[in-house]
């Protein structure tokens, strides 16, 4: 058997840990990961490499009915997602209504697409309530295997892992070795950004929040970061910076120590709060800010 080459795109609805399993496979935190939903709004690819194998793992955002025009960007990127794929992950988890039904769901199941459903999360159930989900899937995909694990533990992804290699076709490396991502350092920036406002602000707040990285210098010894947090209004401005600027300090100082950890040297970061009236809802800035 020659080498083995595919794209396997991971779906599922939000807070299922589609996340968490694409870092863990790719062994790299290239996707950030919060409890709240819509924490993925881009599809990032991660690249790994194995002795006579190269698998292109994409992961997207969670499932959902969109309300406004980036939401229906995040979609599209779903669909297209459906399409592009040599092995489709569908991943559960054994805490949602997994008999809720959705047309993205639907369409994997008529798609001809090698699928394989991935039950997360087991670490948070019994033996038995997880027999019971385990026999839905089967039933639901007979064709499919459905693999228990516990992404957050590392648990059965061997397993798993033997399961894509198996069903991705024989084919050159889509990308060089040492290639990990398609992703450029400015987005990680960006999304380290907005994983610590995903943490630190409650409500409509992270959902109204978009980054932009401003500028970006790098010499070799110093990263120097200039970003702005975007906001849809006046008074979301004033609960990012919360009182004497304390809060968006803490973001700072928290995306500064992970930015630093990710890119391996000191970074001086600066962030800014500019209200961008209905930004999800406009088509040229939606552009602007990486969305299609």
């Amino acid at each position: 058997m020659g080498h083995k080459s595919g794209f396997v795109n991971i779906l599922g609805n939000p807070n299922v840990g589609k996340s968490t399993i694409m870092n863990a496979l790719v062994g790299e935190k290239l996707s950030i990961i919060t409890p709240k939903a819509q924490t993925t709004r881009h599809r990032i690819l991660g690249i790994v490499n194995g002795p006579d194998f190269q698998i292109v793992y994409s992961d997207t955002p969670g499932i959902l009915n969109p309300k406004y025009r980036l939401q229906e960007t995040m979609m599209n990127s779903v669909r297209t997602a459906l399409t592009d794929a040599d092995v489709i992950l569908y991943v559960s988890d054994v805490t949602e209504q997994y008999r809720l039904k959705n047309d993205i769901l639907e369409s994997i199941k008529k798609s001809e697409i090698p699928s394989i459903v991935v039950v997360n999360k087991i670490d948070l159930t019994d033996q038995e309530k997880l027999e019971r989900i385990v026999e839905y899937w089967q039933s639901e995909f007979p064709l499919s295997p459905v693999i228990p694990v516990s992404a957050l533990n590392n648990f059965n992804l061997d397993t798993l892992l033997n399961a894509i290699v198996r069903r991705i076709p024989e084919g050159e490396p889509y990308f060089p070795e040492d290639q990990l991502t398609d992703r450029y350092e400015r987005f990680f920036a960006s999304e380290i950004i907005r994983e610590k406002i995903l943490g630190n602000y409650e409500k409509e707040i992270p959902y109204s929040v978009e980054n932009e990285i401003e500028s970006f210098e790098d010499d070799g010894k110093l990263i120097r970061i200039r970003a702005v947090i975007h906001v849809t209004r006046d008074s979301q401005k004033g609960i990012i910076i919360g009182h004497k600027g304390a809060k968006l300090k803490r973001v700072g100082t928290e995306a500064r120590h992970d930015l630093e950890d990710f890119f391996g040297r000191k970074v001086f970061l600066e962030l800014y709060v500019k209200v961008t009236k209905d930004w999800r809802d406009k088509p040229q800035i939606l552009k602007r800010f990486g969305y299609r």
